[in-house]
């Protein structure tokens, strides 16, 4: 078994690329709203990470008794993977007990640095996508987009079984780059409790999320490989328009729909933070134009 189309053999620039990669993955998962395979995608990585994981199948274990171990490492690309894994447990435990206290303090500028991310990631999206492609696919992505980004989260579960199903679920989103992993989550009703579990280390739910997730991984990263094969312009273009569509949930002024800075003040009683509003959504571009420049 050869190794996953476009992987490398890798330098300490290449690893810390990928690591911080990785990093900024991690960190868009924690959340709702926004994807790690979009930035997947932007940085460049996303066929090698979605065929890597394709790559990951029983048989492979065969590698490992007929070769050795540095065969099957070096045939599964699991340098890659783990420095990316490394990137995003890094940003997903740093960030996810940054982001409670940054939203109590400044929402809007929380979700207008990422809606800034989520807008500049559709046009490098879209912009070598096939025309005709775009103009057929993405309409009908935007309004699932925007249908999705309604839905409200259910009653708060607290079954660690209900982790192992979500873990798939979420997983599943995560490899797509326009579905928010978190978002499902929250859908759900077990966003908080996720984390709750990652600031807290209640390793029961951790666990059964962790399984949840690795199942997921294996069975949809092998069916979005062989899609992404022979329809990629079409899936991609479907997938803009639905990253377009959540745009609507990462509106920086939103409560109880979408809101002028004005109305918001009024309906809340906080602050707009426009001046910093600005510059967040300035700083996600740049962020996602470094992402796009990466080596």
């Amino acid at each position: 078994m050869a190794p996953p189309n476009g992987s490398l053999v890798r330098g300490n620039s290449h690893l810390l690329g990928l690591y911080l990669r990785g990093l900024a993955m991690g960190i868009a998962e924690v959340v709702p709203g926004v994807s790690g395979g979009t930035i997947a995608f932007v940085s460049g990585i996303y066929q090698e990470l979605i065929d890597t994981l394709a790559g990951l199948r029983p048989g492979g274990v065969m590698v490992l008794v007929r070769e050795g171990p540095r065969a099957f490492w070096a045939t599964h690309n699991l340098t890659f993977l783990f420095v990316l894994a490394l990137g995003m447990g890094t940003g997903i435990v740093l960030f996810s007990q940054l982001l409670s206290t940054w939203l109590a303090i400044a929402k809007p500028v929380v979700w207008a640095f990422f809606f800034g991310v989520i807008g500049s990631s559709v046009l490098v999206l879209a912009w070598p996508r096939e025309r005709r492609q775009l103009l057929f696919f993405m309409p009908p992505g935007l309004l699932l987009g925007i249908a999705v980004s309604q839905l409200e989260p259910m009653g708060t579960s607290t079954a660690t079984w209900s982790y192992f199903f979500g873990g798939m679920i979420a997983v599943s989103a995560w490899l797509l780059p326009a579905v928010s992993g978190s978002f499902l989550l929250l859908v759900m009703g077990l966003y908080e409790g996720v984390l709750g579990a990652l600031s807290e280390l209640k390793w029961a739910i951790l666990l059964s999320l962790a399984a949840g997730c690795a199942l997921g991984l294996l069975a949809f990263a092998n069916l979005l490989s062989w899609l992404l094969r022979r329809y990629q312009e079409q899936i991609i273009s479907l997938l803009t328009g639905f990253m377009a569509g959540s745009l609507w949930r990462l509106w920086p002024w939103a409560s109880d729909g979408m809101l002028s800075p004005e109305a918001y003040v009024a309906a809340t009683d906080g602050s707009a933070w426009l001046v910093e509003c600005g510059i967040a959504v300035c700083a996600g571009v740049l962020v996602v134009w470094l992402l796009s420049r990466l080596k």
